[in-house]
């Protein structure tokens, strides 16, 4: 049975994991999810990727979201906070980043070790957000959560915790499969661009939502996807 669950509205690719990135109005999609999403990190000396929790993958850094990237071609371009631009492919990044963050750290591009929390694709939902600003009682800015695709939908609640397991076509060629809800760390209050620091939205998700928000998705099909195109549930 295919239903329809909306539109693609927006789509976002961070070719940094933790750093902020850039809106796309189209995107390829492969096995490893949005082409270039999340390909490089910024590591630190024991071999830890730059988070906002400590894993034994990752390491919390403070400050990550003062730099924004996009990709220029293939390669990465990093905006500073005092707005210089440089390659990732110039040597003096590391050195940059280094100097702001306070440790020693480099710009790697994913080998063996995958630069993601979760999975491929993140997705959230207009319903979601609406509901969450609704309990919330202020504004919950999609950015906050740095999903790969905000799908456009007009019923009421958090449908797509109601998704899990299933499929879902974007466009007329990309298939993916919702494999689990996304839990939810720190970075969510953190400041960003004109957002401001906001501790009471990771309090409210842990309380009312068992620190989750949004799913994410493994690749079914590849293909392109735009704005614009339709959601179908399979």
């Amino acid at each position: 049975m295919n239903d329809k669950a909306g539109s693609l509205k927006e789509i976002y690719r961070f070719p940094v994991k933790s750093i902020l990135g850039e809106p796309l109005s189209k995107a390829s999609v492969d096995e490893r999810g949005l082409i270039g999403d999340r390909l490089w990190a910024i590591k630190n000396t024991n071999g830890k990727f730059g988070s906002g929790k400590t894993t034994r993958r990752f390491q919390r850094m403070d400050g990550l979201f003062q730099f924004k990237f996009r990709y220029e071609g293939t390669v990465p371009i990093i905006k500073m906070p005092d707005g210089t631009e440089y390659r990732a492919d110039n040597h003096v990044i590391n050195e940059k980043l280094t100097e702001c963050l306070g440790v020693q750290v480099s710009l790697s591009r994913e080998e063996s070790i995958s630069h993601f929390d979760e999975g491929p694709i993140s997705i959230i939902t207009t319903s979601a957000l609406r509901q969450l600003r609704k309990e919330l009682g202020e504004p919950a800015d999609i950015r906050r959560f740095r999903a790969n695709f905000l799908i456009d939908t007009e019923a009421p609640g958090y449908l797509e915790d109601d998704w899990i397991d299933r499929l879902i076509k974007v466009g007329p060629n990309v298939i993916l499969r919702v494999a689990a809800l996304l839990p939810r760390c720190v970075m969510v209050n953190n400041q960003q661009e004109d957002l401001k620091e906001d501790d009471r939205i990771l309090r409210h998700l842990v309380n009312n939502h068992n620190g989750t928000f949004g799913v994410w998705a493994k690749v079914v099909r590849f293909g392109e996807v735009k704005v614009g195109d339709e959601v179908i549930l399979q």
